[in-house]
């Protein structure tokens, strides 16, 4: 009885869950149809459908406008990797800063030293496109114990940049000493203590840790003089010690192989995150912060990701540095090439060290590119005066817009005057590590005081790129290697009028059979 009552109830179930569903779908459709007393006018542009298709995700499936589980996972992964992307592009400045900061260390320099390159810059030592014509000097200026002060000489150029690698001053001819060499009070954000009236150049800096890359103009074409010149007036030490300034200690860079470029794998991120944590709160900017936060970089707390989002920040890392290469080799935004009907380009092309268009609006590729591809922002290289300073233009492709070969022969002809007051160079740079390419040919390029550099009849110079010196051209030859891509930077020291109005221009890389 007990089981014939169970059958029946079973059965009973089960036509109620049928006679349910039956009127269900009976009712449902009818609730539809029928009015409904506050009735919106939904469009269509509103609404997300069931399934969505994409190119970048695939499939996205939705209940009713809520994503199932399958797709909010698939979405957070996208969310992690698009701001790890960002992350990489945003941090450039930050990244590259911290690794040239720190490149410095492997070479035997501390807080206050001074690197200097008795002889002149070689492909051993890794920088961001370098160049091998003028006397280098570099040193980290840090004011997180507090006011430090820096003695310059006079005959000296160059800037001062920040933790973010943004323009903080500049010393020598372009600063405030005006060549004559002077002393700078380099003042920490948030500095409270008094500082004095005179006797010094008070610069205020946003970060504590700053880089310096100073150039020393050559006395007489000679290199021991000027080094000389430059040691005997050069101080570096903490204000509180003005009333006894300490010994000196200087690192001859000649020669010495170490490397001041940042990361392009993971370990990007663990160097943008030591350069924030060795800072201040907000000293890269909220927004940034905000960014970095997302990947799991916060100042004052461990970076350390789980397997899920480690193995994200590794492919973010990877098409970050992707993209910062085709943002850097083959801009899409014709603002950065110098000429309609040339190949060269340069990020500061549209003369703003910050990288700002006309509407005062940071554009986030120019920077990276610039970052990515070179140390070293003043306004007087985004902007330099007709004679004063230098000039830069950069290229990676020739005039049929290919990749630089190793395997080719090129020529590239400047028409004579070429307008430089002092002098023009050019050098050539590996496409991987964006340092000097490296080549039996010291200097990695050539400029006009190349002994023996011959000069066409009609006033220009044409100079040739390849593996080995085409005949009779030698004297005029930059040495590539077979089976390497490279760019080229040419420079102008002194540029005159017809380069600012743009009446003379630079040749593009022509192959020659």
């Amino acid at each position: 009885m007990k089981k014939n009552n169970l059958l029946t109830s079973t059965i009973w179930n089960k036509l109620s869950k049928v006679s349910m569903l039956f009127f269900f779908s009976i009712m449902g459709p009818l609730a539809e149809a029928q009015d409904i007393k506050y009735k919106a006018d939904v469009p269509e542009k509103i609404l997300t459908p069931d399934v969505v298709e994409t190119r970048q995700l695939g499939t996205l499936n939705f209940e009713d406008g809520v994503p199932t589980d399958k797709t909010v996972e698939k979405l957070y992964d996208n969310m992690d990797f698009y701001r790890g992307v960002e992350s990489f592009m945003v941090g450039v400045p930050a990244a590259s800063m911290y690794g040239y900061l720190e490149g410095m260390k492997q070479t035997g320099m501390d807080t206050y030293s001074l690197g200097i390159y008795k002889d002149m810059f070689d492909a051993r030592s890794l920088w961001l496109t370098p160049n091998t014509t003028t006397l280098y000097g570099i040193a980290e200026i840090n004011v997180k114990e507090g006011p430090t002060v820096l003695e310059v000489p006079s005959g000296v150029l160059g800037p001062v940049m920040d933790a973010y690698f943004r323009f903080v001053a500049d010393v020598g001819f372009t600063g405030a000493d005006q060549g004559k060499g002077g002393k700078y009070l380099f003042v920490p954000p948030g500095y409270k203590g008094e500082l004095p009236n005179e006797g010094y150049h008070i610069v205020h800096t946003p970060t504590y840790r700053n880089g310096l890359l100073m150039r020393a103009f050559v006395i007489d074409r000679d290199i021991p003089k000027t080094v000389k010149h430059v040691e005997a007036n050069w101080k570096l030490y903490p204000y509180s010690k003005a009333e006894s300034v300490p010994e000196q200690h200087f690192v001859d860079l000649t020669g010495k192989q170490y490397n001041t470029i940042h990361a392009n794998n993971f370990e990007f991120y663990e160097e943008l995150n030591a350069a924030i944590q060795y800072e201040d709160q907000g000293a890269f900017g909220e927004g940034n912060a905000a960014l970095w936060e997302g990947i799991g970089i916060v100042k004052g707390e461990e970076f350390n990701p789980d397997a899920r989002m480690k193995e994200i920040l590794v492919e973010a890392a990877a098409v970050g540095n992707a993209t910062s290469r085709a943002v850097s080799f083959k801009p899409r935004d014709r603002r950065l090439y110098f000429y309609d009907d040339r190949q060269w380009f340069s990020p500061y092309a549209p003369e703003n060290h910050e990288f700002r268009d006309v509407n005062n609006t940071i554009v986030t590729d120019w920077r990276t590119f610039m970052h990515y591809m070179a140390i070293g922002v003043t306004p007087a290289m985004a902007k330099s005066q007709v004679g004063v300073g230098s000039s830069y233009v950069f290229t990676a492709q020739d005039s049929n817009g290919e990749t630089l070969s190793g395997d080719k022969v090129y020529s590239v002809t400047l028409p004579g005057p070429v307008p430089a007051k002092d002098f023009w160079s050019f050098t050539v740079y590996s496409n991987q590590h964006r340092s000097l390419l490296e080549t039996n040919q010291r200097a990695a390029g050539m400029d006009s005081f190349q002994e023996g550099l011959e000069q066409n009849k009609d006033g220009s110079y044409t100079i040739w790129f390849s593996a080995e010196p085409p005949v009779g051209k030698e004297n005029n030859w930059v040495q590539t290697i077979p089976g390497k891509s490279f760019s080229c930077i040419a420079r102008l020291y002194g540029p005159l009028e017809p380069w600012f109005d743009k009446t003379w221009k630079p040749g593009d890389f022509v192959i020659e059979e």
